[in-house]
């Protein structure tokens, strides 16, 4: 890749807590990445549509209120719409164990719980990247 990864951060639903999604990004900028910041409250259709316009390369979706089953998913579902397939997308913050083979069957490609090291974040973007 001739470019920098580029990375939406995104807080879907009516969360208001965005600290871990702070963090995370500024570990990927930090990282050499370009990272666009959507900010708190976000649908999945805001997050498809900035995903789209920015040229990404992966959406990182941090959340933590419980919604993650339905809001994640519908992030790959609009993706799909619109025939977009070369985007990562990863998801992160308050999910439970138990959920997480839900979301990868649903194409969230991982999923980092709260301590994860944003290194292994970092690396795992960087390996898994479909653009080329």
């Amino acid at each position: 890749m001739d470019r920098p990864i580029r990375v939406l951060v995104s807080k879907p639903g009516l969360d208001g807590h965005d600290r871990g999604a702070k963090v995370i990004a500024r570990a990927l900028r930090d990282a050499g990445m370009e990272v666009i910041y959507t900010g708190l409250r976000q649908t999945p259709e805001q997050i498809v549509n900035a995903a789209i316009q920015e040229d990404v390369d992966c959406i990182a979706m941090s959340i933590l209120s419980g919604a993650h089953n339905t809001l994640l998913p519908k992030v790959v579902e609009l993706l799909k719409v619109e025939n977009v397939d070369d985007i990562l997308v990863i998801g992160g913050g308050v999910i439970p164990d138990e959920d997480i083979p839900f979301l990868k069957e649903k194409g969230i490609e991982e999923v980092f719980t709260p301590g994860t090291p944003t290194s292994v974040t970092i690396d795992y973007i960087k390996e898994n990247i479909k653009r080329k």
